[in-house]
């Protein structure tokens, strides 16, 4: 299987369900085709021409850039010829309605991580794609659980310009090949192992982290002398895509908790098309992504831009960064009578 194209690995989809199956193929094409004419762009940056950034802000509030606007019109064009009928935008404040009558809705994040524009560090385009049984309602298909997902991925404009991709039967990545303008299959399967002894968090934000955020953190900083008894390492992208992108390679785990500051109570990140796609892939790959407690994909969104913390990764240290929130003090390893083994601890 290694090898195969995205054309042939879609069409073994199509074959699974004439209608929907058919439809959601259709969409990932078109998706694909169009991130590797806007990878061609942001490869040339300067040398294709200044796209000016329009100084204004999203329906999310946050600083919009030339690209963000030019990416989601890209998209939103290439997919008013396809099966989706409804198209809901970070960018925009409402879905688009393309063609009511049309079987999936779909969720994206155009450029995710523009802030690292400048820097040269990679960057992407998330999808959350759905059905839709929208009727009078067009934001009624990105209020449901994550678990309706049909399919999920994104596209990394990064050293090789890749697609990671679900359609609800593990997790796949696909790397481009400029030579032949196709997308090659490179792992047909990705497993995130359970245990890692890395994680990704922004520690700029520890004055204002809640507690279970900072005992979880310093326990780590402890290593192999503290109560984790192991050495850890942290990573800090600032790009959602290379984040995810890292654990599926490699394992490891992303915290970006709500905090105190104002606006970031429920984190900053996406329920609806950033955290229900990521988490898709995380889960199909064997790992978890929760909101620190409860899993992404349980959660139902009540606002379209609505914000939530989240969490993902190797299972096992998902698990226990709920538990610092959940029950600190009954951490085994935290506590100094029963740190290790005894007659009292199984």
């Amino acid at each position: 299987m290694i090898g195969t194209t995205l054309d042939d690995w879609l069409d073994r989809h199509r074959a699974t369900d004439a209608a929907q199956g058919a439809a959601v193929a259709d969409t990932i094409a078109i998706l694909a085709r169009t991130g590797a004419g806007l990878a061609a762009t942001i490869a040339a940056g300067p040398l294709g021409g200044t796209v000016a950034d329009p100084g204004a802000v999203n329906a999310g509030g946050d600083a919009q850039r030339g690209l963000d606007l030019l990416a989601d019109d890209r998209f939103l064009t290439a997919l008013s010829r396809s099966p989706v009928g409804l198209y809901a935008s970070e960018e925009l404040a409402q879905p688009v309605v393309i063609d009511a009558a049309r079987p999936l809705a779909l969720a994206i994040d155009p450029l995710d991580g523009s802030s690292n524009i400048d820097t040269n560090v990679s960057i992407g385009t998330i999808f959350s794609v759905r059905a839709n049984d929208a009727g009078a309602d067009p934001l009624a298909p990105f209020l449901r659980s994550g678990r309706e997902q049909l399919a999920a991925g994104f596209l990394i404009y990064g050293p090789q310009l890749a697609l990671v991709l679900s359609l609800g039967e593990g997790t796949q990545i696909f790397i481009h090949d400029p030579a032949e303008g196709a997308f090659r299959l490179i792992n047909e399967r990705s497993a995130i192992p359970p245990k890692t002894r890395e994680f990704a968090i922004n520690a700029s934000n520890y004055r204002h982290w809640h507690e279970a955020v900072r005992l979880y953190f310093d326990d780590c900083l402890k290593g192999g002398h503290g109560p984790r008894e192991d050495e850890f390492n942290m990573r800090w992208v600032a790009s959602l895509v290379a984040e995810t992108y890292r654990i599926l390679a490699r394992g490891g785990t992303f915290l970006y908790p709500g905090d105190r500051r104002r606006g970031y109570a429920k984190g900053r990140l996406r329920l609806v098309y950033e955290a229900q796609p990521i988490a898709m892939l995380i889960e199909q790959a064997g790992g978890l992504a929760t909101d620190t407690i409860e899993p992404i994909l349980d959660l139902c969104a009540t606002e379209l831009h609505q914000r939530v913390p989240l969490v993902f990764g190797s299972a096992n240290e998902v698990r226990r960064i709920g538990r610092y929130h959940t029950r600190p003090s009954d951490m085994s390893d935290r506590a100094p009578l029963f740190a290790k083994r005894t007659l009292f601890q199984a």
